[in-house]
Formats: structure tokens, C-alpha cells, sequence
């Protein structure tokens, strides 16, 4: 059996968590730069707000209906996923971490389901303060239908009978199934298959020839047969990329070099994480192309890399060289891309003997700032040339504080 724990509204549950008296209000987390709506609680979702509504189209709502605002605060999601993910992994030895707010596990068959769901959500809720929703069913198809569900049973759904199954999916729209897309959907519409349950009704011989390997896969799994393994060992990336707006459009060629300095150590960090190095670097700058009477361009650079590298220094000198290359003057542009390709483990670096290279030298450098800026708080340590003032940063009107990963922002008890 799989267990989808998925978290409730993550994104503002979390700005919630430390504001108990935000309980029962409206609430809107906006995307980078507050351009539009992200994510929603269950009361700004009754006013009508729908996902990437554009934030000041629906400003008059907000002040209307006193919505609560905040910015994007990544660094607190991220610390609280992986709070909620802890939790989880104390009740199953296999665990995926399908996304930052949900969690697939497997689940003794033989255990008393209902009891041991509602055991696992409570655990969270007090442990984390996070609501979570927990669906069981025997293929994860199934469990993440089961997770739909359980807005209209408190919160836990299991589906273990083929009684219990069948009535779920015969009030199931197809559009809804998880791996069915627009265009996927509206194919099964036009064969008729409106629901779960006529999906699941269709002869294996129709399957075969009119459906893809997709559509065989999810149709098994309707039936309770499970073809989507757990995975419990993250896949290699093969790219990592660093990319954010600007706070504002520029042609400054200064704050595009500070922009693409700040965004090539954070991707030097991404890569010491995964323990990775990269051998191809890329750099990229983008216009808005929404502004349409404005020139269009969005040149970019592919530079492959002397030795496979991970350090700041390194990658932002070469980061800073391939903006040269492709600047153009006269050019309003909105976001740099600084992107790593052709990743390998580190620890399978093969160096040149006839190379007077410095990187063990750089490499050692990256892991003080690592320590450093781990130990006192990110962006203690940082290149000279990431700039002070900083002009090109994102707009993050409405942040909220860092209260589990920042000394400063810890709640204090009074």
C-alpha cells in the first residue's frame, strides 16, 4: 500500500504557523517579485482569488476583504518541508519526496490503515504545526486520488476495498487524474471517458492501441495494480540553473554583472549540495517580452569549462566573462540565467597534469565561505563583485522573517 501526504495550502500555512491570529483569514502568497498569486488559503480561495491572478488587478479585493499579503519566502518553506519530511520518514523506511509539499511512503498492509493515517497526520500537526491531508490506496495513482478526497473526510482518506474505490472513482473527472494534462484529458473526453471509472472500464485491448504507455500505466493502476515504483534514491540532475527577475528592468551594465555574480555563487552552492561539478557553463540574459514595444533579445553563451568545477571563484569569473560576450547595449533586460550543464560526481574529477589550475586551492576557499556563512547567517561571506547596495534585487514588499533559520527572526516568547 502507498500513503500521499500532502501539506495543506503550504506556502501560506507557513506564514500562518507563527501568526496564530492569522487563523481563519484570507491569505496570498505572491511569486518573485510579487507579480501574481502562488498560493492560497482556503478563505481567499472562497473570495474568488484563482492561482496566478495578477497581483495588482486584485488589489482593490485585497484591501476590500483585508486579504493578508506576503512575499515568497522560500528559505522558511524549505526549512518546513524539510521538518514535515522528517516527521514522515519516522513511519516508513521507504520515503519519496515527490515535491516541496508532498511526500509518498509505503505503508504495512497489514497495519489497521485508518488509524495508522490519522496516527501519521496528527503526528505532523504537532509536531510541525503544518495541516496535512493523507491518502492510502495500493498504487500511488490511487493514493494521490485518495489524497483529493479528503477534503471531504477530515482530512484522511483510505481506499482499500474495491467497494471503496470504485465509488471514488465514479465521481472522479478524468482531467483531475494525476499525469493527465489539457490536451491528454481532452483526448479521453472525446472517447468518451469522462470520469476515473470509465477510464478504468475500457477494454486492455482499446487501451493498448488508441492510449500511450502512459495511459496503459494509469489504467493498471486504476485497477490496483501498481506500475510506478517508490523512488527512495533521487536520479543525478544533469543541469542546475540560478535565475530570477529583477526588481526592476536595467541596461546597467554594473548591476547585470553583480546579478550574474550573486546568481553564479548560488549556483556554485547548489552544486557543492548535490556534490556535483560542472563542465559546461551558460549564461543567459532575457528582455521582457511582455513589454512589446520595447526591443526584443535574448543572446546567450555556452562556455565549456577547463577542468569540472564547483567553486565560486571559478564559476563566477567564468560567469562574468560570458556576460561580456553577449551584453548588448540599449537592451532593457529583465532576468540573467547562469546555468551548469554536463554534471559529474566529484569525486570522479580527473585533473590535468600539465594544468597550473588553482582549484584545490579555490575549492578549499568556497567551503570556508560555506562554513562561514552556514555558522552566521547566508550571505556573510560573498564575492566583491555580487555589489552592496544591491539595486537589480527582486521586489519582496510583504517578506515575512526567516523564524527558523535566521538567529535575529527567532519568535521571541515574551
Amino acid at each position: 500500500m502507498f500513503a500521499l501526504i500532502d501539506c495543506n495550502n503550504f506556502y501560506a500555512s507557513c506564514e500562518r504557523l507563527f501568526h496564530p491570529e492569522y487563523n481563519g483569514r484570507p491569505v496570498i502568497v505572491l511569486s518573485n517579485n510579487d507579480g501574481c498569486v502562488i498560493a492560497r488559503s482556503n478563505e481567499a480561495k472562497l473570495l474568488g482569488i484563482g492561482m496566478g491572478a495578477i497581483f495588482y488587478q486584485i488589489e482593490a479585493l485585497i484591501k476590500e476583504h483585508q486579504i493578508l499579503v506576503f512575499s515568497s519566502n522560500y528559505t522558511l518553506y524549505g526549512d518546513m518541508s524539510a521538518r514535515v519530511m522528517t516527521n514522515i520518514a519516522r513511519f516508513s523506511p521507504e520515503v519519496e519526496v515527490y515535491s516541496i509539499d508532498e511526500c509518498f511512503i509505503t505503508v504495512p498492509v497489514s497495519s489497521d490503515l485508518e488509524s495508522y493515517a490519522r496516527r501519521l497526520r496528527n503526528t505532523i500537526i504537532r509536531n510541525t504545526g503544518i495541516p496535512v491531508s493523507v491518502g492510502i490506496a495500493s498504487t500511488k495513482t490511487l493514493a494521490k486520488l485518495a489524497n483529493k478526497m479528503c477534503k471531504k473526510t477530515g482530512g484522511v482518506c483510505v481506499l482499500e476495498t474495491e467497494e471503496q474505490v470504485s465509488a471514488a472513482l465514479k465521481d472522479y473527472q478524468v482531467e483531475d487524474l494525476w499525469g493527465v494534462g489539457r490536451s491528454y484529458s481532452s483526448k479521453l473526453i472525446q472517447m468518451g471517458v469522462d470520469t476515473a471509472y470509465d477510464l478504468r472500464k475500457l477494454p486492455i485491448g482499446f487501451v493498448k492501441e488508441h492510449l500511450t504507455i502512459q495511459g496503459l500505466r494509469m489504467w493498471n493502476e486504476l485497477w490496483g495494480r501498481s506500475c510506478i515504483p517508490l523512488q527512495t534514491v533521487l536520479e543525478r540532475k544533469k543541469g542546475l540553473c540560478t535565475s530570477r527577475s529583477f526588481g526592476k528592468l536595467t541596461s546597467n551594465l554594473e548591476e547585470l554583472q553583480e546579478a550574474t555574480s550573486s546568481y553564479a555563487n548560488r549556483l556554485s552552492l547548489k552544486l557543492r549540495n548535490d556534490k556535483s561539478c560542472a563542465t559546461v557553463l551558460s549564461v543567459r540574459l532575457l528582455t521582457n517580452r511582455f513589454k512589446t514595444d520595447q526591443p526584443q533579445a535574448s543572446p546567450a553563451i555556452s562556455i565549456p569549462l577547463t577542468h569540472p568545477v564547483n567553486n565560486t571563484l571559478d564559476l563566477v569569473k567564468t560567469a562574468l566573462y560570458g556576460l561580456k560576450q553577449i551584453y548588448r547595449p540599449g537592451f532593457l533586460f529583465q532576468k540573467v540565467e547562469v546555468i551548469a550543464t554536463g554534471l559529474i560526481p566529484d569525486s570522479e574529477v580527473q585533473l590535468d597534469l600539465f594544468s597550473n589550475w588553482n582549484g584545490k586551492k579555490h575549492d578549499k576557499l568556497s567551503q570556508v565561505m560555506d562554513q562561514v556563512n552556514q555558522r552566521f547567517g547566508s550571505g556573510i561571506l560573498r564575492m566583491a563583485s555580487e555589489g552592496h547596495e544591491q539595486k537589480w534585487k527582486m521586489n519582496r514588499k510583504y517578506l515575512s522573517s526567516c523564524y527558523t533559520t535566521k538567529w535575529d527572526d527567532i519568535p521571541k516568547a515574551r
